[in-house]
């Protein structure tokens, strides 16, 4: 209901939905003055999970597996090169930090990945999913799950602390394993997955695909995979079928819901008095995303053949950071790491899960901006339908 209203007061003067979202966990969680709602926020996790489950499993409906393959070397380029510039610039911050090697190796990932659902609803939000520039977005974000799922294989055991190379091949083998059945099944099991919910009534329709998404999520996570990969590849094959626009529009309130509840959980993890001792780091690692952000996503944008102000849509599109920065604070937490991660990650997310979306709409601005030589005068030319 807190949430409800701030967003309701929000939008009627042009703020985005996250970040009041957000502000609403943060005023009822256990860290501020006042009553608190949650006094542990794990109350709310599994909530919090099929949050994302939802905005992944409606991304995956949204997305064609056909617009990836036709993307071919130019969308891999695109996404390798913001992977290599992002998480090699994280890497480097980490390491100039001096927190340690493995500490390192979280900051990677925290300032080098997206955030999926915050990109999807930032999209969803500004009516942009249908924009020409969107699926260079989506496929960055595709891009980078994949990268996720290997990193996070990868990583696991350098927290977990695994007895040997052979250990940490096996975690890594297991989730690659999985990425492939799911690859294979999202290209060619689509009319397999046809039968399963064609179904005429949409009660019947909405417990189908739920199960599904709901199972695919938590075999992906059984296997070491996130579970958003399994609830975005569900999706993937489920949006090939015929029931796809039916399943679209039933799942909205789902997503809409449950959606909120995730930024609200996340809210409530956090403690503004523990953002003071790590204010300068975080605004240093803001700095460098931003940067890191606008190189990598003004290439992409020309790369594919946009102009000015699609490119700059891409750039700020991709520039929030959230859930799997919480998913790496909470494995750091476990392995014993640094106890400044988890406020840096937890300042360094609010500013840029606020910032992120709000710079999204601003977009054209900054397009204005850039040197119209930069970019192709044909896609220039282009820029003002691009953004309806």
């Amino acid at each position: 209901m807190v949430a409800g209203l701030l967003a309701r007061a929000g939008v009627r003067i042009g703020l985005p939905t996250i970040p009041l979202f957000m502000l609403a966990g943060i005023l009822c969680g256990p860290h501020t003055p006042g009553i608190a709602l949650f006094d542990d926020p794990a109350d709310l996790k599994l909530l919090s999970a099929l949050g994302l489950v939802f905005l992944l499993f409606y991304l995956g409906l949204e997305f064609h597996l056909d617009d990836l393959v036709s993307g071919g070397g130019r969308l891999l380029l695109a996404g390798g090169f913001y992977l290599l510039l992002n998480v090699g610039g994280g890497l480097a911050f980490g390491f100039a930090l001096g927190w340690g090697g493995r500490e390192a190796f979280v900051l990677a990932g925290v300032i080098g990945i997206s955030s999926s659902a915050i990109v999807t609803k930032v999209l969803m939000d500004l009516g942009r999913l249908g924009n020409p520039e969107s699926r260079l977005i989506l496929g960055i974000i595709v891009v980078e799950d994949v990268f996720l799922a290997l990193y996070l294989a990868l990583l696991q055991p350098i927290l977990g602390g695994a007895s040997g190379f052979g250990e940490a091949a096996a975690e890594f083998g297991k989730a690659f394993a999985l990425l492939l059945v799911l690859a294979c099944v999202a290209r060619w099991g689509a009319r397999w997955a046809g039968r399963l919910v064609d179904v005429k009534d949409d009660e019947l329709l909405v417990v189908t695909f739920v199960g599904l998404a709901v199972l695919t999520a938590g075999i992906a996570e059984e296997f070491g995979v996130s579970d958003a990969i399994g609830a975005f590849m569900i999706g993937l094959i489920l949006g090939a079928t015929r029931s796809a626009e039916r399943i679209r529009t039933l799942v909205h309130p789902l997503r809409d819901a449950f959606a909120a509840l995730f930024f609200f959980a996340f809210g409530l993890q956090i403690d503004p008095g523990d953002l003071a001792s790590v204010a300068v780091p975080v605004l240093l690692a803001v700095l460098l995303t931003v940067v890191l952000n606008l190189s990598a996503g003004l290439l992409a944008g020309r790369i594919h053949g946009y102009g000015r102000v699609p490119s700059a849509n891409v750039a700020l599109t991709v520039l929030s950071r959230g859930e799997f920065a919480l998913v790496l604070a909470s494995m750091a937490a476990a392995a014993g790491l640094d106890s400044r991660l988890a406020p840096f990650i937890a300042g360094y997310v609010l500013v840029l899960a606020v910032a992120g979306p709000l710079a999204v709409t601003r977009s054209e601005r900054l397009g204005r901006l850039l040197p119209e030589r930069l970019f192709p005068a044909a896609a220039t030319r282009a820029e003002e339908p691009a953004l309806r």
